[in-house]
Order: C-alpha cells, then structure tokens, then sequence
C-alpha cells in the first residue's frame, strides 16, 4: 500500500526547505504590529517626544558597533532634520514626517548582515533622473561620511 496523501496547500514536503519569510523577518513583521499598535494608544500631544524615547531605547539595546553608528546617525538627523520625527519601524529606529517614513537605520545584527544601513523611502526626495540610491552601507560614520548623510537629508526633507 503506498501512501497517497498530498501535503496541505501551501504545505512543504518532507526535507524541502521553506523559503518564506526568515526568522528575523517574522520578527520585524511583529515588532511592526506592535509598534502600530503602541502608536494608536498613544496621545498626539506626547507622540514625539515618546518616539523619541522608543527609538533611544532600541539604540541603546543594539551591539556596540549598531550602537555606536545608530546613535550618531541619530544626532545627526535630529541636527539635519530636526523636523523629521523620531520613531520605531519593524523595530529599528526611523524618522517621518507627517507619519510617513522619510528615512531609516537598520543595524547589522536585525538581520545578520556584515554591515548596517541608512535607508531612504519614496518620502524622501532624492530622486535623481531614472534611477538613483536610496539604501546605503554603513560601517563607520567618518567627517566625510557625515557630510554626506547631511546633504541626503537635505535634499530628502526638501
């Protein structure tokens, strides 16, 4: 007798690898939920300043290294872009404005990669004839490179 059964739909066999969403990706899907969440029950009246706090809060539990850049990068946005609002995003620190996303930091341990990002949405006004960066590698934040991130974000909040 053999077996005849089919696997669920959307099932995987036995010994095939799913490939969905990672570990790490399910998890920010959830820290989005939560965030989103968090952000209703919230009054408009404190939604900066706890903004703020929560993305404070992340940079502080980050690696030494994600630590180190996401907390410059912060300073730098704040002072570059003091009218972007600081919030959490899948769980890594970004600034919007108008509840829109303008700009965003992702560390390198959130998804095992060997370096972290500055990344721009379609918020940001970088657009530059047919195509254009909007994510960048970060692996240390020089003089140079912080120009560099102040003059994006000039141009982004524009």
């Amino acid at each position: 007798m053999t077996n005849t059964q089919k696997p669920a739909r959307g099932g995987a066999t036995a010994g095939t690898a799913y490939d969905g969403f990672s570990a790490e990706e399910r998890d920010a899907m959830k820290d989005h939920a939560r965030e989103l969440k968090t952000a209703a029950r919230r009054s408009p009246s404190t939604a900066k300043a706890d903004g703020e706090k929560d993305v404070l809060a992340k940079i502080a539990e980050m690696t030494d290294t994600d630590r180190a850049l996401a907390g410059r990068l912060h300073e730098i946005i704040r002072s570059a872009a003091p009218d972007l609002t600081p919030k959490l995003w899948y769980g890594m620190p970004a600034y919007a404005r108008d509840g829109k996303v303008v700009c965003f930091f992702q560390s390198a341990a959130k998804f095992k990669s060997r370096y972290a990002t500055l990344g721009f949405s379609d918020q940001a006004h970088l657009d530059d004839g047919a195509m254009w960066p909007t994510t960048y590698a970060l692996t240390e934040l020089t003089p140079a490179v912080e120009a560099r991130i102040g003059e994006l974000l000039g141009t982004a909040v524009a």
